[in-house]
Formats: C-alpha cells, sequence, structure tokens
C-alpha cells in the first residue's frame, strides 16, 4: 500500500530549506543559529576532545543545532510526508536539549560526572517517547489547509512536560548551589546558570506558543535564546576560564555576532530588520561590556606581571651573584680546612706507626678514633670541593680507556673490610666479558665507591649484591652501554621520595634514624659525574624495608 502524499498549496523549496512561504523571520532566526551552534560547538570540543564537559556542550549543541536545521526544512517544505517525518524527528531530539542543559550544568559546577541514579532518571522520562513518536500518539495527522502536522497527546502535553520539568530542576539546582554555605564561586554559578535557563525558557516559549496558538512565526523569537546562551558561555569562558580557550572563546563571540549582522541581508520586510537589528543591539552591547571588563582586567594583570617579572630577573641575577660568590667562598674555605686535616691524619698515621714509639693501648685507640674522624672530615671537604668544581664548571676529566669491569673488582675489595665490620655481607656476581669505556678512571671509581657506601650505610643487616653487565640505551638503541647494579637489602625507600636522592643536601625523611652522618652529597656528585661521561644512576626500590638497587649506565667505548 503506498502512502498518500498531498502537496500544500504554495511552491516547494529550493536546496531544501529556500521556499517562497517561509516566514520572514525564519533565515534570520535559523541559518545563524545553525552557524553559530557549530561554530561554539566545534571551538570547544576540539580543545580537549577527552572532556566530558566538553563532550555533552558538543552533543547538546549539535542536537540543538539539528533540530533548527529540520524546523527549517519543516518551514519550507511543501510535502505531508517530509512535514511529518521531520516534525516526529524534532519531538524526538527536543527533549535532549533539556537533558544536555542540566547533564551540562551539572559537570561544570559538580566537576565530575552524573550519578547513576540521575542517568537512569533521564533515561526513563525519554523513554516514552521512543516508544510512542512512531506513532499515532505523537502526530496523529496532516492538515492540508495549514500545511502543519496534527499534534497528539505526546507531542502536545508529555514533550512539553518534560521540558519544563527538566527547567524546574535546574532552577532549582542552581538556587541550590548558589546558597550552599561556603560556595566561592557564585559568580560563576550565577553566569552559568542564567545563560542555561534564559535559553531553554526562550526556546520552550517559542515551542509552546507555537503548539497552542499556531502561530509558529511568534515562535521564532525563542531561538534568539542561543546568541543569549553563546553570550554568557563565552563571558564564563573569559571570566573564569570554564573551557580554557579564552581567546577561541572571544573569536566564536564576535564571528557568531558578524555572522548575524550579515543575516539582515536576507530580510525583506523593514519592520523585521528594526526588530532583529534592536535585538542584535542589546547582544551587542550586554557582551561587550562584560568583554571590555575582561580584557581591561587582563590587561592591568599583564601589566603586573611584567613588572613582577622584572622584579624577579633583578632577583635571580642577585642570586646568581651570591651563588658564584658562595662557589668561590665553598672553595677557599676547603682548601684552606684541608690542608690542617692531613696533616692530623698524617700524624695520627705515623704515632699508630710507632714512629715515635711505642704507644700505651688506650692512646693507640684514641689516636685511631682521630684517624677515622679526621678521614671522615677530609671526604667531606672533598665533597664540598667537588661541588664548588661543578657548579663552576672547573671539574676536569682526564680520559682513558680502561676495562670497567676490573675497576668494580678493584673497588669492591677496597670496600669489602668496611662492609664486613658493618655487619654485612658482599657478593660481586662473576662476569665473563671486558668493558672498555672511555672515561676518568678516578672519577668513575668515586661514582662506583659512592653508590656502594651509600647501599652500605643504609643497610642494617643483610648483603651488598653488585653485578655487571653490558645493555643497549634505550634512547640510542646503536649505543652499548655497560651497567653496574648495586643491589642491597637495607631500608629501602618511598617511591614518592626517589626524585629527591639526587639533589643537593637532600636525604630522605627518615634517612637519619639509619645513618646521621649523611650529608647528602654523594649521591648528588656521582650522579653528576655519570652524566659529565654521557652516563647516568637509575634507582629502584619497591617501598620501605625493601631494600633498593642503584644502577650506573655508562657508555661502552
Amino acid at each position: 500500500m503506498e502512502t498518500l502524499i498531498e502537496l500544500c498549496n504554495f511552491e516547494g523549496p529550493k536546496w531544501l530549506l529556500f521556499g517562497a512561504d517561509v516566514a520572514p523571520l525564519v533565515y534570520y532566526s535559523h541559518l545563524p543559529i545553525i552557524i553559530i551552534s557549530l561554530l561554539l560547538a566545534f571551538f570547544v570540543f576540539f580543545q580537549n576532545k577527552n572532556s566530558i564537559p566538553n563532550r555533552v556542550l558538543f552533543v547538546t549543541i549539535i542536537t540543538f543545532a539539528l533540530w533548527v536545521f529540520l524546523d527549517s526544512i519543516f518551514w519550507a517544505s511543501n510535502r505531508s510526508d517530509v512535514v511529518m517525518f521531520v516534525w516526529s524527528i524534532i519531538i524526538l531530539i527536543e527533549p535532549l536539549v533539556y537533558i544536555g542543559g542540566f547533564y551540562l550544568l551539572y559537570l561544570f559546577l559538580e566537576k565530575k560526572d552524573l550519578p547513576f541514579i540521575s542517568k537512569l532518571f533521564l533515561f526513563l522520562i525519554y523513554t516514552p517517547l521512543l516508544i510512542f513518536v512512531p506513532t499515532k500518539y505523537s502526530l496523529s495527522g496532516f492538515d492540508i489547509s495549514t500545511c502543519l502536522s496534527v499534534e497528539g497527546p505526546i507531542a502536545l502535553y508529555y514533550t512539553y512536560a518534560v521540558e519544563i520539568l527538566m527547567t524546574i530542576i535546574i532552577i532549582g539546582y542552581s538556587i541550590r548551589k548558589l546558597h550552599k554555605p561556603g560556595n566561592l564561586n557564585r559568580k560563576e554559578i550565577f553566569s552559568l546558570s542564567t545563560g542555561v535557563v534564559l535559553f531553554l525558557f526562550a526556546f520552550a516559549w517559542g515551542n509552546i506558543i507555537g503548539s497552542f496558538t499556531e502561530n509558529w512565526e511568534l515562535g521564532q523569537y525563542g531561538l534568539f535564546g542561543m546568541p543569549i546562551f553563546a553570550g554568557f558561555l563565552v563571558y564564563s569562558i573569559v571570566k573564569f576560564k570554564t573551557f580554557n580557550v579564552k581567546l577561541i572563546g572571544t573569536q566564536a563571540l564576535i564571528t557568531a555576532l558578524w555572522i548575524a549582522l550579515c543575516a539582515v541581508l536576507f530580510v525583506n520586510d523593514i519592520n523585521n530588520v528594526r526588530i532583529i537589528v534592536s535585538l542584535t543591539l542589546i547582544l551587542f552591547l550586554i557582551v561587550g561590556i562584560l568583554l571590555v571588563r575582561s580584557v581591561k582586567r587582563e590587561v592591568e594583570q599583564r601589566e603586573k606581571i611584567e613588572v613582577l617579572a622584572k622584579d624577579l630577573e633583578r632577583a635571580n641575577e642577585k642570586l646568581r651573584e651570591l651563588d658564584n660568590l658562595k662557589s668561590e667562598f665553598l672553595s677557599l674555605a676547603t682548601h684552606q680546612i684541608r690542608a690542617p686535616l692531613t696533616a692530623i691524619k698524617g700524624y695520627s698515621s705515623m704515632l699508630l706507626e710507632g714512629d715515635f714509639g711505642v704507644l700505651p693501648q688506650k692512646a693507640k685507640d684514641s689516636v685511631e678514633t682521630i684517624r677515622k674522624s679526621c678521614q671522615n672530615l677530609i671526604n667531606i671537604v672533598g665533597d664540598f670541593l667537588n661541588i664548588s668544581r661543578i657548579e663552576q664548571g672547573r671539574m676536569v676529566y682526564e680520559k682513558s680507556i680502561f676495562d670497567v669491569g676490573e675497576l668494580v673488582k678493584e673497588v669492591a675489595n677496597e670496600l669489602k673490610p668496611n662492609i664486613l665490620d658493618a655487619g654485612l655481607s658482599l657478593e660481586l656476581e662473576p662476569f665473563n666479558f671486558s668493558a672498555k669505556i672511555n672515561a676518568d678512571r678516578n672519577k668513575i671509581k668515586q661514582v662506583i665507591g659512592n653508590v656502594i657506601d651509600n647501599a652500605v650505610k643504609y643497610t642494617i643487616h643483610g648483603s651488598i649484591k653488585i653485578s655487571v653487565f653490558e645493555d643497549e640505551n634505550k634512547n640510542l638503541p646503536a649505543v652499548r652501554q655497560v651497567k653496574i647494579a648495586v643491589k642491597d637489602s637495607g631500608v629501602g625507600i618511598d617511591p614518592s621520595e626517589i626524585n629527591k636522592l639526587f639533589s643537593k643536601f637532600s636525604r630522605t625523611k627518615d634517612a637519619s634514624k639509619t645513618n646521621v652522618i649523611g650529608t647528602g652529597l654523594g649521591l648528588y656528585i656521582a650522579k653528576k659525574m655519570a652524566e659529565a661521561h654521557q652516563g647516568d644512576i637509575k634507582v629502584v626500590s619497591e617501598g620501605v624495608g625493601k631494600g633498593t638497587t642503584f644502577t650506573i649506565e655508562l657508555p661502552i667505548n
């Protein structure tokens, strides 16, 4: 059975939209609105495609633009089948604009997604439309005399009931948020809520007036709610950084206003032109004042930032001068301290070796304590000297080619007595390859020694395990590198504090409970020396009490 297609008593449209029977305000109230909506939707969406608020705004505005486009077809078409089909789709998607408006406002103000129970409620009130829109309860027929569909209870009552309900929910929710104690962003809430409510109210007013009075030309004024919503939204973008697209939002608004002015060219009736120009002037005035105030505030803030930047530059210059003076003083002071310390250590060693006669055992113990303490001070002074040289760029590296594996064995043998005295065991995993590097042998020896010494300091009981192996550089696959891993069973490190380890004078918060004499310089110096050889030091720990593994990485010659 074929469907009867009736033609209304006027000429059909050209290019689907442009017809002779179209009301004078339709082109001004539809075409610019579609362009404004699409511009706003795409401008915001492409700033952050993964943001839920951006996605919801995009879908809501696209839905509204689709409604306006279909409504344009409805005005231009003289075919009953086209009018019935378009009107059915309009009824189906119209409540989605209201639901999207509420969802959008909730996301902005709560900074989180809508709860599942609320989503379920929205779905349930929308479900009857999905069921009944294709039936006679939505559109019961077509009136050829008016070229309009005959609306049933779903289209005439239920659809508007859903829209009014959503508008009431939005108003109630906004009032509750505005009066919530301790709320510091009332201006943002007011701006966004006002924009959404005015838009939905204007949209609903136009549709309801058309349905109950059949004066659809008067209903066209309701679509001017979209520029109002765009104005409030862009003001929120500029003022409160709602979407963090300040400049783009302003450009979108200016483009939209330009399009609105151009659309006046489509209107022939002078009375309608006056109405349109009046509305556009009001929109220009309101949004212009808001934007000018925001731009003025932005300029004032930028001027303050420029003044602060100049003050900061002067302060940084003074800090650099003080830092240089500090480094010079540190270098001079450590040089002056190192000489007497060396003398004390030398004479202590001579006393212990009996160069001045045999000492009683008590005296020997005291002199040994003096010698050890003196050696510790010499090590600290040496660290300060190295820091001074590194910071001033005066560290000299005398490179030569040597086998780093043999150097690891040498350092391990030298430190083994201290490790055993600390009640720990030392394990050097066997390796059967030769890894020659071009580096400063003494500096690399110090790097290895500092890392092993650090493991000894923070291991109360257990073992120190050293392994040497070859691997490729992840950043430069063509470059082979040798890795020296020092694994201990010590106190471990909280993962949140790993980044502190290689900072100057920095120690983890519980380090002093295990080792009170650490200065926080050994790993800093080791890291800088490794980096000077195009290498690095990595650290891995599963957490407090689970040990730590330091890995020295050096490029193979």
